[in-house]
């Protein structure tokens, strides 16, 4: 088919979704033929009539879950632009203004994720005047997670700043003695059976001075809706951390700063806007260029690395991070809700440069903060912890 014939079938499959229904089987090419669907046409047709075919759009908005998915659906398959304008309208149609404009019906409903993924997802489409029910539904799950994670992140961030700080001259109680038997090997004594230590190594005491700085930056892509929920409760339990420095940042096609509101995960949540491309090189160079300590900082990127931006220079800026002391991990999800689908080759190609990928679980996040935060090795962490 030459330039033009595709051209013109691209805009007659537009006609065709715009018009919907049987009014869509008199869309022809200019040789007779019907225009057929693609498997993504197809999704999009199924999205668009379940908002806009009366036959099909009753009980839509009564259904938490299935809005979930239908948000969802919307977002994967259609430009920021045009999903603002459906999800405008899918708040007259299918009654979505109606399960948010009543606090009867939410506080009906059993507040969970996926119902906070649900209204951040809608984010500036919620009246103004149902913003502050919105509000105490996503508290409530919010404080019930930061209750769940909060003491056991602390307590391993913690203990990982501790043991990080090293000293020749611990007390006996701080002695690490697996450090000092592995510094003290060459001084075995055979016939006694032991190491005899020259140099002891143990853990500093706890310091109040600021010890690592923590990126996190998270991809907005609708995808990552419960990875954005999770990571905004992680991000105020470490920001609570004298010796850590913490700094949240969000994407898409452009960066957005959310660290003054980081001790705060709703104001994050309700800060951050859900949908649009991904240009996940203009990100890194933002955070790029405001790492001050390098070897003290840990830079994670939260994204499912689909790049809309530039990928060799994606690429390049990670190598530099890696080159330069940072710590670097990429999280394919942050989230309980199975194996996600993520760009494999540009996963791959990070692990390669010393970023290591891989999806990680909520309970898990601790362990590999701490982890990062001793500079241990992370290209295996995934399958040993």
């Amino acid at each position: 088919m030459t330039g033009d014939g595709a051209e013109q079938r691209d805009r007659l499959t537009r006609w065709r979704l715009v018009l919907g229904g049987d009014e869509a089987d008199g869309v022809v090419a200019p040789d007779g033929s019907r225009i057929g669907l693609s498997a993504d046409d197809q999704s999009r047709d199924q999205a668009l009539s379940e908002l806009y075919d009366g036959r099909r759009g009753a009980g839509l908005g009564r259904s938490s879950p299935r809005v979930a998915r239908w948000l969802g659906d919307i977002r994967t398959y259609f430009p920021s632009s045009v999903v603002q304008v459906l999800q405008a309208d899918a708040m007259e149609r299918l009654g979505l203004r109606q399960l948010l404009l009543e606090p009867e019906m939410l506080r009906a409903v059993e507040p969970d994720l996926a119902l906070v993924a649900t209204l951040v997802g809608l984010g500036s489409a919620i009246p103004e005047s149902s913003r502050q029910t919105a509000r105490q539904v996503v508290r409530r799950v919010i404080d019930d997670l930061e209750a769940r994670l909060a003491a056991r992140t602390v307590q391993a961030v913690r203990g990982a700043l501790d043991r990080s700080v090293r000293t020749r001259r611990p007390r006996p109680a701080d002695i690490d003695w697996n450090r000092t038997i592995a510094a003290n090997l060459a001084h075995y004594q055979p016939e006694h059976g032991t190491v005899i230590p020259e140099r002891l190594v143990g853990h500093g005491r706890r310091s109040t001075r600021i010890q690592r700085e923590i990126v996190l930056c998270i991809d907005q892509s609708g995808s990552m809706a419960e990875s954005i929920v999770y990571a905004s409760v992680f991000g105020a339990v470490m920001a609570s951390i004298r010796s850590l420095r913490t700094r949240l940042v969000v994407f898409d096609t452009e960066v957005v700063d959310l660290t003054d509101e980081i001790h705060d995960p709703v104001d994050v949540l309700f800060g951050v806007q859900l949908g649009g491309g991904t240009d996940i090189n203009r990100a890194i160079a933002y955070c790029q260029e405001r790492i001050t300590a390098p070897t003290e900082t840990v830079f994670v990127l939260i994204s499912d690395l689909f790049e809309g931006g530039i990928e060799a220079e994606m690429l390049r800026r990670a190598r530099e991070l890696v080159d330069a002391g940072v710590t670097c991990v990429a999280l394919l999800a942050l989230s309980d809700s199975g194996a996600p689908a993520y760009d494999t080759e540009h996963a791959a190609a990070l692990t390669a440069i010393g970023m290591p990928a891989f999806a990680c679980t909520p309970d898990r996040f601790p362990d590999l903060m701490a982890a990062a935060i001793e500079r241990r090795d992370l290209s295996n962490w995934h399958t040993i912890s």
